[in-house]
Order: structure tokens, then sequence, then C-alpha cells
């Protein structure tokens, strides 16, 4: 590989029209993939796929000899001819991604808007689906700035090194091309080995695409409109010759400012297309097309926008106004986009949101006064948007499932050897009632059992509870680490049999996260121990609710060995707002106390993957090196129990001071 010394001047590499064009065939597939996941996921599937194979394609020089800009290489043979491509491909993807001073953030930067060929009519290109694990890392790359998806591109698929790196990024014009490289470094302790795999994968492959049409009916009623829109236009231009201009609109006296402005008319409420959601990279609320027989009540829409805009506080007559913690109630900062609005149960509800929050409006009924419920959905994703509760009434809930859920089942978290059970669902996604965990008691725990469309992921299933909030809570499992010390193992759905018999044991630990703050919970077993005097065997697991608003709690649990797959497991420990048992706090230490079947007691502890001495002071003072320890200690008496990882590091238990 050639050697590249970043900080040196860039040469003006001459490359022959022969040798750039067979470095471009040979390349072209790679050369598209890096387009395509440095161009900003503000543009739809579509747009990336096309406008990527365009930066492929102009990046080949004239048929004469040509001046390309590329970095400093030992030569001019084919790897120059390749890094120089490289080079023109990142600096047409980083243009694109720039967006000029007060340019929208919602909508793609302006030089990717432009006409590029190749050009596609009458039909949309998009990337094969890949699994949950291509899904969490193309959120992670969406999240990322632009130079810093190119570098990881680079490191993860040409497997080049940092310096390599950095001096591409570098001729491509990047500022500071040693801070995205480090940033990259951080997306692959994310992806972890898998990342060259996980970027071949159909998910990222923009090369090898399926198609389908465009909206036929949508296009032969543009072509029936078109004359007519001509005629409008011209009347409305003749009459803006002859109108005054238009007075400053006065701010009304109890009117939010966009109320003022008139964002909050019912005629500029987005109503997203049926088929959005299949073309675009966030798949989330903002993709949910609008649904509901009354989405043309223009009275109704008029009602939820008002009691948005002025939520009463002490009004006996005035709207009931909920909201989950940390949730704004102020009103939308611009019009917000319309998901339902219907009847369901005999209430007639409204579904509205602003890209950061939902809001169900419920309309008054009876001497029921009309209620408004908001909540923050702002980094929702395919599991998280994918239902919303419209009703909860009488032990039941009913739902509003997300247009990429083709299957909706019902299971019992207690009855994790039943079977799930077909779940009903309309043609606008609203579900039949469904049973709801009572408040105290844990003697079920519902669950919804969704599947993914194969358009988004392929074989996606997945589970989510209601835990009181708008949308329900997504439900995940890590299994045990493997021997030795392996890399960290990634959240995956709980619908496999160890993960339902895991949460069968762990569902009644549930209920502290009740009132909707809660987004996901992920129950990740850390460790296993035999336990002593013939005890069995045990596991040990942390459950760890992450909210909407990023900080997260968590419940260290041990599972002893039971004749009942639903006994709830012990409560070692509890922590709040702690980044414990997450992707930012991977290494975690419990203990408890344990009495045998010999009548001896113990202080049982346990580390996670990368633990490798656990220490314990005070009323047992004692090292074992090893992730687990199990020693006699008397039945009462402090033990603090600390554990040393494989770089040294101290770890004290959580929950435990």
């Amino acid at each position: 590989m050639p050697t590249l010394r970043p900080g040196r001047p860039i040469l003006r590499t001459r490359i022959a029209a022969e040798r750039a064009e067979s470095a471009l065939v040979g390349q072209y597939t790679g050369l598209v993939r890096l387009a395509y996941l440095t161009f900003p996921a503000a543009l739809s599937r579509h747009r990336r796929v096309l406008v990527a194979h365009a930066a492929a394609q102009r990046a080949l020089p004239g048929a004469r000899k040509a001046r390309v800009p590329g970095p400093r290489t030992s030569g001019d043979g084919p790897e120059a001819a390749a890094d120089a491509l490289r080079v023109r491909v990142l600096r047409a993807a980083l243009t694109a991604a720039h967006r000029p001073t007060g340019w929208p953030g919602v909508l793609p930067p302006p030089r990717a808007l432009l006409p590029r060929l190749p050009v596609v009519w009458g039909l949309r290109l998009f990337p094969r689906a890949g699994g949950g694990e291509e899904i969490a890392l193309g959120r992670a790359l969406a999240d990322a700035s632009a130079p810093a998806r190119a570098a990881f591109v680079l490191r993860a698929m040409d497997g080049f090194s940092d310096e390599h790196t950095e001096a591409l990024l570098g001729a491509a014009g990047v500022p500071e091309p040693g801070a995205a490289v480090r940033e990259a470094a951080s997306l692959d302790a994310q992806a972890g080995p898998a990342a060259g795999a996980l970027l071949r994968s159909h998910e990222f492959d923009a090369c090898l695409v399926q198609t389908r049409p465009t909206d036929l009916v949508r296009r032969a009623r543009r072509r029936k409109a078109a004359w007519g829109i001509g005629v409008v236009a011209a009347a409305l231009a003749a009459a803006a010759l002859t109108v005054p201009g238009d007075a400053p609109v006065p701010h009304a006296p109890g009117r939010s400012s966009a109320a003022a402005r008139g964002a909050l008319d019912p005629d500029r409420l987005a109503r997203i297309g049926a088929d959005t959601w299949a073309d675009t990279s966030r798949v989330d609320f903002t993709a949910w097309p609008v649904r509901g027989d009354r989405a043309d009540d223009r009275p109704l829409l008029e009602r939820a926008l008002s009691a948005w805009d002025t939520p009463a506080v002490s009004d006996a007559d005035a709207v009931r106004v909920t909201a989950t913690p940390y949730t704004p109630v102020d009103a939308p900062p611009r019009a917000p986009q319309l998901l339902f609005a219907g009847d369901v149960d005999g209430d007639t509800v409204v579904l509205l949101g602003d890209g950061d929050r939902l809001a169900r409006y419920t309309d008054a009924r009876g001497d029921a006064r009309a209620s408004l419920a908001l909540a923050r959905v702002d980094d929702a994703d395919v599991t998280t948007a994918a239902a919303v509760v419209l009703t909860r009434a009488d032990g039941s809930a009913r739902y509003l499932t997300a247009p990429w859920i083709t299957r909706a089942a019902t299971r019992d978290l207690l009855r994790p050897d039943t079977p799930a059970e077909k779940l009903p669902v309309s043609k606008d996604g609203v579900t039949d009632a469904v049973p709801v965990a009572a408040a105290g008691e844990c003697d079920r725990r519902p669950v919804l059992q969704l599947r993914s469309s194969a358009r988004i992921v392929e074989h996606h299933t997945f589970l989510v509870t209601d835990l009181g909030g708008l949308s329900p809570t997504h439900l995940t499992y890590t299994p045990l680490p493997g021997h030795g010390t392996p890399p960290p193992r990634q959240p995956r759905e709980a619908t496999s049999g160890k993960a339902l018999l895991a949460w069968a044991r762990t569902a009644c630990r549930l209920a502290p996260w009740d009132g909707g703050t809660v987004r996901a919970v992920n129950a990740w077993d850390f460790a296993e121990q035999q336990l002593p005097d013939g005890g069995g065997r045990a596991v040990w697991s942390c459950a760890r609710a992450s909210t909407w608003r990023g900080p997260g709690d968590v419940a260290l649990l041990l599972r002893r060995p039971s004749s009942s797959v639903t006994e709830p497991a012990e409560l070692t420990g509890r922590a709040r707002n702690t980044a414990a048992c997450s992707r930012f706090g991977q290494h975690v230490v419990a203990s408890t106390r344990w009495k045998s079947p010999k009548d001896h007691w113990y202080v049982l502890a346990a580390g996670s993957r990368a633990v490798t001495r656990i220490e314990t002071s005070g009323a047992v003072d004692t090292a074992r090196s090893a992730r687990t320890l199990a020693v006699r200690a008397p039945e009462r008496g402090a033990v603090r129990v600390t554990a040393r990882l494989d770089d040294g590091e101290r770890l004290t238990e959580v929950g435990k001071g």
C-alpha cells in the first residue's frame, strides 16, 4: 500500500485516462458505497443511490490526460489512480453535505438537490434491507459528521491506516482530518469487529438495489391538474398586482407565536404520503402517513390544535393537559404533522407530532373533558416508533401501529412457553384491545410482538410493552458473554427462547419504570456462577431502562435456580441516572448475601467480561482472580466489593455507593 504523508503539500497527480478508467471500473462498487454513506441521511435512499452513482461517475477524468488532485503517494501506479478517484468522490460527497448558514436542518443540503446523471423516472431505487445490527449502525452513522462517516468507511472497508485516511480526507478538503478519524474510531467501538462485514451488507450496497414504482395514482392526478395549476397561478399573479400589502398579523392575547404566524392552521398540517416510510433513512414518526376517518374534519382539527396552542391549567371547562416528565408543553414551533384523526371505542382521537413530541388529543364526550397528552419521541426509531396508544381504559389499550408493521401479535412475558396470539389490526392500523398490566400486580405482563416490513429490515420481530407512555417501551436482551474475554455483545430482540426465559423472571421488575419516560429496557446477562453447597447455577443480570431524555436507571438482578420459570429475580442493587450497563458503561460488578441449601451464609459477587479480579473488605476480607466469587460470610456486617479490569482500572459496585 502506498505511503501517504499528511501535512505536506498536495501533489497534482497526472493520471492517464486509461489507468483512471481501469481503476474506476475495478473500484466502482467501493466508490459508490463510499459516496452513499458519506452523503447526508437527510436525503431519501432513492436520492442517495442516484447521487452516489453520479459522484463515482463524475470522478473519472476526461479522455485525455487530466490533472487530478490527489494525496502524495509513492508513485503513479494503480493505487495512486484509485486514491485520486477516492479523493474526487469524497470531495463531491462532502461538498454536497455542506449546509450554508441559515439553511433549514430538515432539508437536504442545496447541492444535494441539484440534478445529476443518472436520472430515473417512474421508479424508486433503494438498497435491500439488512438486519437489526445494520439498522443500529445506520443510525450511528446518521448521527456522525460527514467526514467521520467517510473516515469510518475508509478504515473499516478499505483497511486504510489512520495516516492514509487523514491524507485522503485532507486532499478532499476536510479542514481537520485528524478529528474526523478520531470520531470514526468511536464508531468503530460501537460497531465492533464486525464493522467491515456490516458495511458490505446489502443495507449499504447502492449497486445492488430494488425498485418499485412511484405513486401511480398521484402521478395521474398531477397530469390532470397541471392545466388548472397554470390558470390559477396566472390569476394569483394578477391579483397580487392589485391587492395592497398585508398588514402584520397581531399577536392575539393568550395565543402562542405559532398561532399568530398561522402555523396552527389545519390547512397547514403536514400530511405525509402513504409510502414515504419505505424511501427514507429516518424511519420514525416523521415517516408516518395520515390515517383515520376524521382526517378531513376541520372543526375537530381546529380544537386539537387550539388545545396544544393554549393548554389550560385551572379552568374546569378547559382541556386537561398531561405530559410525561421533562416534556415541554409549549405550542409546536411550526405546523405539526397529522398522524391520525378518527373514532376509537367511542372516543374521538387526534394524533399530532412536531418531530420531537407526540400530542394525543381526545375530544370531550359527555361529562368527560377534552384531554391532551404530550410525550417526547425525539430519539424514536423503527421499534420505538412502531406503535402509539390511542385509548387506554378498562384494563386494556388500543394501539395505532406504524405503516411498516406487517404482523402484530400479543404474548405474556410471564408465560414464555405460550405462543404469541395474532392481534387483529384494522386497515388504518388500529389494533383490537390489548390487556394492560394492573398497577401493583404482577400476575401477567402483556406485550406486543410486532414484525417489520421486509422493505425496512428483513426477519425483524420485536417486543414492546406498555409502561404508561404514549408509545410503548422496546424490550431487548443481551446474552451471556462467551469464554475468555470476547468483544461485547450487542442488545438483540427479546424473541428467542433464552430471551423470553430471562424476561419471564425480569418482567416483574418493570413496575418502578411506569410513567412514560422509558423508551427501551435491555436485560443484560453479564455473568453466570456455580453456587456452592450444591446450590446450582445462577445468572447475574443488569436491566437498564433508557429514558427519552438520555439518562438511564439500572437494576442488578440475580436469577437463582427455581422450580418456577417466572419467579422474580432477586434485586441486588439499583441506581438512577447512570451510564452503567450501557455502551458507555460496559463494565459492572455486583454482589449479594445468600444462604446455601446447607444453611451456610455466603457473599456472592460477579463481574462482567473484562473483570479479572474481585476483592472484598469489611466483614469479609478476601480476593479472587476470577470473574465470580463465593466466600463464607457472617449473616450480617457490611461488605464492600470492588473489582479490577483487565487494564488495571478499579470498579465499584453499581447501586451500593
